[in-house]
């Protein structure tokens, strides 16, 4: 593609990258990426990719803006209390870069619709704040061979591992299953310091932008913890689980399913 005039100065530090280049940045023009949560990770996440100039990004969170999500979730504003937060995304982060296009789904992701609403992304980066929608997010994205960055915050901890299908473990691979419900505090009762979800949703952005410049060592089998009252970070290898029920030699898992919804660590 040619670059106007504008673009190049925009994307003048991506450019003079050799690792990038003109080539690179038009990867990331033709992109398109589906954010799974408009909070605390899909914030920053959106931001950066948007400014990175990433095409087409899908935004999907059937929520709306409250007060107390403020704290953290920097895609929104005060005056924007009430608004959907699909929509609040969408209006911040066309409002960066007029060379990106937003979709909003304001719909919460089922076993039902998930295939027909991320089908026409390549990477699917999940942020959700429920175990049932992480689950759903990696089954799916495994049957459907889709590159997924997945992370969850805690307190004054975050986590992120990259989930190539057919290259390396997915997340059931390092928890099968969901913990059963009443085991996870609430969101409301455990808390989360507001700059972790920012470190950690930059970090899945990072993953992003490699993938889709195809550049450095993905998060493949690899789950990266960050602590941030230690200021520390601990690599932890992730062997793929041949017995795992869905990406596994032999899988038992075949089909989509609904789990119970409860808050989680996202």
């Amino acid at each position: 593609m040619e670059f106007t005039e504008d673009q190049i100065l925009r994307y003048s530090r991506h450019i003079i990258l050799p690792e990038v280049g003109g080539t690179g940045q038009e990867l990331l023009l033709n992109a398109k990426v589906a954010l799974v949560g408009a909070g605390g990770l899909g914030s920053p996440v959106g931001y950066y990719l948007a400014a990175a100039g990433v095409g087409t990004i899908g935004v999907i969170d059937d929520d709306r803006v409250e007060l107390s999500n403020l704290q953290r979730q920097i895609a929104h504003s005060t005056q924007r209390v009430g608004a959907l937060k699909a929509e609040s995304a969408k209006a911040t982060w066309e409002a960066l870069n007029g060379d990106v296009r937003v979709i909003a789904h304001a719909v919460r992701l089922t076993a039902a619709n998930i295939r027909g609403i991320i089908g026409d992304y390549d990477i699917v980066v999940d942020g959700s704040d429920n175990f049932p929608t992480r689950y759903l997010v990696n089954d799916a994205c495994v049957m459907m061979k889709k590159t997924l960055i997945s992370a969850a915050v805690f307190r004054f901890e975050g986590q992120v591992i990259a989930i190539y299908p057919g290259e390396g473990p997915c997340y059931r691979c390092l928890f099968e299953t969901p913990p059963p419900a009443g085991m996870v505090p609430s969101c409301q009762e455990v808390g989360v310091l507001g700059v972790v979800p920012g470190v950690i949703g930059t970090l899945q952005a990072t993953e992003v932008v490699k993938a889709i410049l195809g550049i450095g060592e993905p998060l493949r089998g690899r789950l990266l913890i960050w602590n941030a009252l230690e200021m520390s970070f601990v690599t932890v290898k992730v062997p793929r689980n041949r017995a795992c029920p869905v990406c596994g030699d032999h899988p038992t898992i075949t089909e989509l399913v609904d789990g119970e919804r409860s808050c989680s660590t996202g």
